[in-house]
């Protein structure tokens, strides 16, 4: 009898250490990073996912977001060109916005005074402007890719894209990668 229980409770421990491993795998297997997913060019939407960024960042939560379609729009520089584009990306390149500062309301857009007032309202209520939260994202490490299919497809140029010391041009695998990683993610 003796040696039955000890066969039971030397099967219980072994098993007891399966689930341990596998619980430390499951904890080990995510990291505290936020992956976002920005594909809307729309101030607010921007907006929302920069605050959100630093809110993690500030928090010590690694943070990489992948710009891609309409978003890279607030990742064009207005003083920089791309040039050798062909008709139908310089087309592009003139009826997307060029910059953040450029960039229109999903809703209550007013002809471009939705943009001023917010503008105006966040300045007013000391919240940083579009061009502050970038610069704080770089002081941050917030990494941003830009997702080269949708730059190719847009025809936007590398050269036309704003100064950040944390970029990187990737695929959606890339983004996918990370976000696996992630221990949330967002898509925006």
């Amino acid at each position: 009898m003796q040696e039955d229980i000890n066969s039971k409770l030397i099967l219980l421990q072994e098993q007891t250490d399966i689930l341990k491993k596998r619980i430390e795998q499951l904890e080990n297997s995510r990291k505290d990073q936020l992956s976002i997913a920005i594909v809307s060019g729309d101030l607010d939407k921007i907006l929302a996912a920069m605050v959100i960024s630093l809110a993690a960042a500030a928090m010590d939560t690694s943070v990489k977001l992948f710009f891609s379609f309409w978003a890279l729009s607030a990742l064009r520089d207005k003083k920089k060109k791309g040039r050798g584009k062909d008709f139908i990306s310089k087309m592009f390149g003139i009826m997307l916005p060029k910059g953040k500062n450029k960039l229109k309301l999903s809703n209550m857009n007013m002809a471009g005074m939705g943009p001023m007032m917010i503008r105006s309202l966040m300045k007013k209520q000391n919240v940083l402007s579009l061009d502050q939260m970038f610069k704080e994202a770089a002081d941050l490490g917030i990494e941003i890719t830009v997702c080269e299919m949708s730059m190719n497809l847009m025809g936007f140029k590398k050269e036309e894209i704003i100064d950040y010391p944390n970029l990187r041009y990737a695929g959606a695998a890339t983004f996918v990668a990370d976000a696996s990683e992630s221990s949330f993610q967002l898509f925006i």
